[in-house]
């Protein structure tokens, strides 16, 4: 048995369009009712990581069903099994798992969400009629009829992976209209981990300036200054047109940058289909028989994260700050489009690859994180997300300089593209470093108000260690009255 995610490209009616989404395929072929499920996601604009997500938690309860057919009477102990399952692993202390899944423990948030999406999987088959009761587990042979009768059971039994008697579980699951998996510890949003602000002008002119090829280091250059100077994730700077980048009216030598949504956003240059339409999916289609990076399947998708636009034509606006960085942008912007010019791309988008097995292709996320890592290296540097040392830092230091530079929180979500203002909370709150750097700055004052009081006796740690640790230092080599090893000899 083998249940694995594959790329399919579905053909839904006699148009030429097909739609390229991931399916589950199994030995008994593809999954049609995952496969349907999916095409609801995709039609209802779902991001590919979420349908992947979903896709994971379905591949993982058809595997557990199979690899245990014949062990479960009825679905209460199946479902019980597999979470409990999902918490533990199912690789015994001997290094053996007999039912071949070889799984290891699952986090607490991990498990949650593979409870929500098999949920809305179950469902969805409901309400769409695809559920069928069956007699028994043990009638089920195919793997369609298995996922079918999951939902039959949740919907009639009002609580899927509910009903739990296990004690094991019953100590860890809440019971609502669906099965919750282990409170996870709580998690703070405290420390947006930045980019060390010290080390990016090294970074920028010695680590990506560094590349070999100078083509290379400008195009890498201006998608870190759309990250560091203007907070854009890197997904979103990659996106960029070379129809969008523009003289600011007021100072032609500042860039004026917009980073438009691919499906709902404007066409450039007032372009409009035969049709009337305007949008850039429509352009994509017409002009370069392309469809939306966020619409790919491949190396060369990009997601869209940002639920806020700057205009009604759909775009988000760049927001350098300091400003000057809109100077550094224009200056290097006007050298890189001559070498972009000179490739040629049948797609309009700014940042291309120029290796030569690839040259001209849209530039890939892959592709960019190997060369932001390799500029990281040659500053003696490795990339770590913990240290801020990671694309994603970059945003992150924009948002703390608009925040230490004491900018408006209403100003700071425009800037951020946020859909609310709690969205800042990891950028207002103090990081772990100041911390550190207050509780410090509070013992020294701690220290000198120590000082000044002459009523206060001083603490003595030699009489301290005079009683109370015969237990730890039976010998008395550092404690007691006459320690034997307390006093240097000069």
């Amino acid at each position: 048995m083998f249940a694995t995610k594959v790329t399919a490209k579905v053909v839904q009616d006699n148009s030429g369009v097909t739609t390229e989404i991931p399916v589950i395929l199994t030995d008994q072929g593809v999954l049609g009712p995952v496969t349907d499920y999916v095409l609801s996601l995709h039609l209802n604009g779902t991001s590919l990581s979420t349908i992947t997500n979903h896709i994971q938690s379905i591949r993982l309860l058809i595997e557990f069903m199979d690899a245990n057919e014949g062990m479960f009477h009825d679905p209460e102990e199946l479902f019980a099994g597999f979470v409990r399952r999902l918490y533990s692993g199912t690789i015994g202390e001997d290094g053996l798992d007999p039912s071949g899944l070889y799984w290891i423990p699952a986090s607490t948030g991990t498990i949650n969400r593979h409870i929500g999406n098999l949920t809305n999987f179950t469902n969805w088959l409901s309400d769409k009629g695809l559920a069928k009761p069956l007699n028994t587990l043990r009638t089920a042979t195919r793997h369609e009829e298995r996922i079918q009768y999951a939902a039959w059971f949740r919907r009639n039994q009002n609580d899927f992976l509910g009903h739990i008697k296990d004690t094991s579980v019953n100590t860890t699951v809440k019971r609502a209209r669906s099965i919750k998996g282990r409170t996870p510890l709580a998690k703070t949003n405290d420390d947006a981990i930045a980019f060390p602000t010290g080390k990016f002008e090294d970074f920028y002119m010695k680590g990506l300036g560094g590349a070999k090829d100078p083509r290379v280091a400008l195009r890498d250059k201006l998608i870190v200054l759309l990250m560091h100077a203007a907070g854009l994730r890197r997904s979103e700077a990659l996106l960029l047109w070379v129809t969008d980048v523009f003289e600011d009216p007021s100072d032609p030598d500042r860039a004026i940058v917009r980073i438009y949504n691919e499906i709902e956003g404007k066409a450039p240059e007032g372009w409009k289909s035969r049709k009337g339409i305007k949008t850039r999916k429509a352009y994509l289609q017409e002009k370069y028989s392309r469809i939306p990076r966020q619409e790919m399947q491949n190396t060369q998708h990009l997601g869209w994260k940002s639920k806020t636009l700057d205009d009604k034509d759909g775009y988000l606006e760049a927001y350098f700050f300091p400003q000057e960085f809109a100077r550094v942008f224009m200056s290097l912007w006007r050298q890189y489009l001559v070498f972009r010019a000179s490739v040629e791309c049948h797609h309009p988008y700014a940042f291309v690859s120029f290796d030569s097995r690839y040259l001209g292709n849209p530039y890939t996320y892959n592709s960019f994180n190997q060369n932001y890592a390799a500029g990281l290296r040659r500053i003696g540097l490795e990339p770590n997300k913990s240290v801020g040392l990671d694309p994603h830092g970059h945003r992150h230091n924009y948002g703390r300089r608009l925040t230490d530079a004491g900018v408006d929180p209403l100003i700071r979500k425009k800037c951020l593209h946020h859909a609310s203002l709690e969205s800042q909370v990891p950028y207002t709150m103090p990081s772990s470093a100041k911390v550190s750097e207050a509780l410090s700055q509070a013992t020294q004052q701690l220290h000198l108000q120590s000082d000044k009081s002459t009523n206060q006796r001083s603490f003595d740690w030699k009489e301290l260690a005079q009683h109370g640790f015969e237990d730890l230092d039976p010998d008395g080599y550092f404690t007691g009255k006459n320690p034997r090893l307390g006093k240097g000899k000069s």
